[in-house]
């Protein structure tokens, strides 16, 4: 996102920054949708914004962490596990349907692709009721309570 703020601040196109940093333009796509870049595109890119190279470097989430407060990081970690539930539901969601319709076109006399479904949407269920709560022993408070109880101690 710095990079591209940098870029509208002079109003330049994504191919014309390219070609001023002598970087590809799917390069510049990637690195403004915060991809991690090779250390020579990001000097080229510091050179031709005239910044220091750390400057460019946009801090990790991970970095920010230790300027929030201790309720915000559990929230924001408890987004992350959404997030990581949902792309799994939807990775599920895209490769059953093809597995099916290969199944159904190469092979339509046995349904094999009942048992990768079957399998893989148990492992959908217990990511989502790890994620949701649903089962009290696979909680934050569980693993709360077993840290202290080895600890010997209340946290």
């Amino acid at each position: 996102m710095l990079i591209q703020k940098l870029r509208l601040q002079r109003g330049w196109s994504q191919e014309q920054l390219a070609e001023v940093s002598g970087l590809s333009v799917r390069t510049v796509q990637r690195l403004e949708r915060g991809q991690p870049g090779s250390l020579e595109s990001m000097k080229a890119l510091a050179a031709v914004f005239e910044i220091d190279l750390n400057r460019l470097k946009e801090p990790a989430m991970d970095a920010l962490q230790s300027d929030i407060r201790p309720d915000e990081a559990l929230a924001l970690a408890h987004v992350r596990k959404v997030k990581d539930f949902y792309i799994h539901l939807t990775q599920y969601l895209i490769v059953i349907p093809i597995l099916a319709g290969i199944n159904l076109v190469g092979y339509p006399q046995y349904l094999w692709f009942v048992w990768p479904a079957l399998g893989w949407g148990l492992g959908v269920l217990a990511h989502g009721a790890t994620v949701f709560g649903v089962v009290p022993f696979l909680d934050g408070g569980w693993e709360r309570r077993q840290v202290e109880k080895h600890l010997g101690r209340k946290l």
